[in-house]
């Protein structure tokens, strides 16, 4: 491990932290749990210290990311924080132009598709000076979190390259697709340039103070397994070595992903999150009965009455326990109209088990 002495897996802050112990492998006392999309739009807090500022820029102002970082585990008592950011961050400060438009996502100011775009684009590079915002905010984050630790995030390069390909969100992502079939070398020039943005981006997290990594990667659902074992992973693979020798543990989700979990797991990742689909009994016997856990309460039943929630949880815990260690989190992010005490109350009951 060369993580710096500071570092709170270094000092011991964090290392016994439930979270960490199951990352580990461990199965700690109480079983840990946290939300993907914990910090945001169901907490009126967000929508009041957002107001009136981009989602973009809110994630480049150190003060004010720490913030939105801190106000879920403040009003849940989740255990661990997930650093607030975008997947497209790091093309932003790679200085593509992107915007995410309210209601409709990241929006490039092109679609990069061609040999020549992707030549125009692969010069550039994250320093020191660009992920400064990035490195204030995570050490401002971790030194209020105390021993809560904070799970560093980043979007895996399919993912990336697929925004960057299409230009825009896509159901299917038929551009990014094609490209991978139709001009090889121009998406895997592209898929590695994207792999060393978002690893850089990942390991300036996990080196200010982020006790574990995950990398999320939100289409590679779309893919067959042949296409991503030979489209996708080589690139998450690169990424993840970034980080693989600072001595963090690493999650690694996707949405539909059933069919890719084992795939997802041999890109180095220790951990596999498992979208609300596959249950996790089905998803450990998937990978083979030695892959700790991550997942997966139905975002959707979060508006269902408390009986019907509850029960639902007590099987996703249960189901969890097949696996050597188990984090309780959603099978995808908290959906915005959210009622934040039921995420509140979730929390209480995953303790009490």
């Amino acid at each position: 491990m060369s993580l710096p002495e500071r570092h709170p897996l270094m000092s011991g802050t964090t290392t016994r932290s439930p979270l960490v112990r199951a990352i580990h492998g461990d199965r700690p006392g109480t079983t840990p749990i946290w939300f993907m999309r914990q910090a945001g739009r169901s907490l009126p807090e967000y929508r009041e210290l957002r107001s009136g500022t981009k989602m973009l820029d809110a994630c480049l102002d150190p003060e004010m990311a720490s913030e939105i970082t801190l106000q879920p585990v403040r009003r849940h008592g989740v255990d661990a924080g997930i650093f607030f950011s975008d997947i497209v961050v790091p093309l932003r400060l790679a200085g593509v132009e992107v915007e995410i438009e309210p209601g409709v996502g990241p929006v490039m100011g092109q679609a990069w598709r061609t040999a020549d775009d992707v030549a125009r684009l692969v010069d550039r590079e994250l320093t020191p000076e660009s992920l400064a915002p990035i490195t204030e905010a995570v050490e401002r984050t971790v030194d209020a979190l105390g021993e809560t630790p904070l799970i560093g995030f980043a979007g895996a390069p399919f993912t990336l390259a697929a925004y960057l390909v299409e230009g825009r969100p896509s159901r299917d992502h038929l551009a990014a697709r094609a490209l991978m079939h139709a001009d090889p070398e121009t998406w895997e020039r592209l898929t590695t340039w994207a792999a060393d943005v978002t690893g850089a981006f990942l390991r300036a997290q996990v080196r200010a103070g982020a006790s574990a990594a995950q990398l999320f990667d939100s289409w590679a659902g779309s893919l067959s397994r042949a296409d991503y074992e030979a489209g996708a992973a080589p690139s998450s693979a690169r990424a993840l070595e970034h980080v693989h020798d600072q001595g963090v543990q690493v999650i690694h989700f996707g949405t539909g992903t059933e069919h890719l979990l084992r795939s997802m797991h041999a890109v180095g990742a220790d951990v596999i999150g498992v979208d609300h689909r596959t249950p996790l009994d089905e998803a450990e016997e998937i990978l083979g009965g030695d892959v700790p856990l991550q997942g997966n309460i139905n975002p959707a039943l979060l508006t269902a009455p408390w009986p019907v929630l509850e029960a639902h949880v007590r099987d996703v815990v249960e189901r969890g326990r097949a696996a050597p260690a188990h984090v309780v989190n959603l099978g995808h992010g908290v959906p915005p109209t959210t009622d934040p005490t039921v995420l509140t109350r979730v929390v209480e009951l995953v303790h009490s088990l």
